[in-house]
């Protein structure tokens, strides 16, 4: 039996303003707060926007992370058509494209975009057997 209980992520963010509408456009439900928001992911677990004043607030030894930090939030869109329609959208918003639209070896379209702090958000289609191939070579 686990110890812990997974709630959800807190993402500590430079903009407030600019994260909330990043997440906005992917239809979640952000509160419009200048250091604080809180919103659904999924049921069950939220995600927490804190800027970078708040953290400070409580943690006088808070260093900014490097914008990335080896994480990438993943999100499954309905069709692979929806995968690149949602890199348009936040491309032209003028979010930082990652990694454009292709099909993926494993089966699915994927794409990815930075959010305003520069974490890697990764967009999927459903998985469609017939579009896997071989995994490349690994080195």
């Amino acid at each position: 039996m686990a110890l812990t209980t997974f709630t959800g992520f807190h993402l500590h963010v430079r903009d407030m303003a600019a994260t909330s509408a990043f997440y906005r456009l992917l239809g979640f439900d952000v509160p419009d707060d200048p250091h604080f928001a809180v919103f659904e992911f999924t049921e069950g677990v939220q995600v927490a926007l804190g800027s970078y004043p708040l953290t400070r607030a409580y943690n006088e030894g808070f260093r900014e992370p490097s914008p990335g930090g080896g994480v990438a939030l993943q999100f499954n869109v309905p069709s692979r058509q929806a995968v690149d329609d949602l890199y348009v959208k936040l491309t032209t918003a003028g979010h930082a494209a990652e990694l454009e639209p292709f099909d993926a070896w494993w089966g699915t379209r994927y794409a990815e975009v930075r959010d305003p702090d520069g974490n890697v958000v990764g967009f999927h289609s459903p998985l469609d057997a017939s579009m896997r191939r071989e995994m490349p070579g690994l080195t």
